[in-house]
């Protein structure tokens, strides 16, 4: 390995002060680095800056939170390069590496002890009177709501083409297994270990208390629209690039082509992380 990018959080004297450490810790095993802060694209919008990340990097360091994490995923498209990520403060359920031992598991890496992991990516598109106006790959999860201000919106859902069920309530989560441990399970969703290959749907404050979250197999294409005339409805992914849907628009999801491809530590134990984030096992 001898070209990495390293991407840190921006604003954050610590990421800062870490990038700048870690950067000649590479120079010193002669890698070279390609560092910058990541790019401010807070708030919901259909449009992104981007950082353009060099075409002969091998590898992308990413430090930060998962947030951050999401962001440079969105920047490597449909690239195979694979990343890792390094977590400021505790374990973070894609930023897996502290702070602190992050130059121990640099070491093994950089010797080839690691493992790749691919995590499956949805491509979310919006088509209007047949026409795509809108198309986005996620991480974690797209999800469909409404204004604060907005009433119960109507949403009729198809498998495939295949009427599901018309859905009342706050709006829709789907997500990816890599996503069941964001919104989805706040909103009571189940936990799917995230190398499977499967697709969540998970209704938010349904008015009908028998819709239940669903798994489907990755072969599908998830169809919403709205039922009938709403304002402020928004579809949003991976909680930070979206846009307004009406009547005449329909969301389709469906498993992107390629997946997105994660640096796994030798170290780093999934369960571990979840007993820790979740506080399993505490009292």
């Amino acid at each position: 390995m001898r070209n990495v990018a390293i991407i840190y959080k921006r604003m954050r004297p610590e990421a800062a002060a870490l990038a700048k450490s870690l950067k000649e810790w590479f120079e010193k095993r002669n890698v070279i680095v390609f560092c910058r802060e990541n790019i401010d694209n807070s708030g919901v919008s259909c449009n992104y800056q981007r950082i353009e990340i060099p075409k002969e990097i091998e590898a992308v360091v990413v430090i930060g939170g998962d947030g951050t994490f999401l962001s440079v995923a969105r920047f490597m498209e449909n690239r195979p390069t694979p990343i890792i990520g390094i977590n400021l403060g505790g374990l973070g359920f894609l930023t897996e590496i502290s702070a602190d031992s992050c130059l121990v598991e640099m070491s093994k890496i950089l010797e080839g002890d690691y493992e790749i992991e691919e995590r499956m990516r949805l491509r979310v598109t919006v088509k209007r009177d047949c026409r795509e106006t809108f198309s986005h790959l996620i991480l974690n999860d797209a999800v469909i709501n409404k204004g604060a201000l907005a009433r119960i919106i109507d949403l009729e859902t198809s498998i495939d083409g295949q009427f599901l069920t018309h859905y009342r309530g706050d709006g829709l989560i789907i997500a990816t297994p890599t996503g069941s441990t964001a919104y989805n399970i706040s909103a009571g969703g189940p936990i799917v270990f995230p190398a499977a290959q499967a697709m969540i749907l998970t209704p938010i404050c349904p008015f009908t208390l028998t819709n239940r979250p669903i798994i489907f197999p990755s072969h599908v294409t998830i169809q919403v629209k709205l039922s009938e005339p709403a304002s402020d409805v928004t579809l949003t992914c991976d909680g930070q690039v979206g846009c307004l849907i009406g009547i005449s628009d329909q969301v389709d999801i469906c498993a992107a082509a390629n997946p997105l491809r994660l640096i796994k530590a030798p170290d780093v134990d999934h369960f571990e992380t979840l007993r820790s984030k979740l506080k399993w096992g505490q009292v």
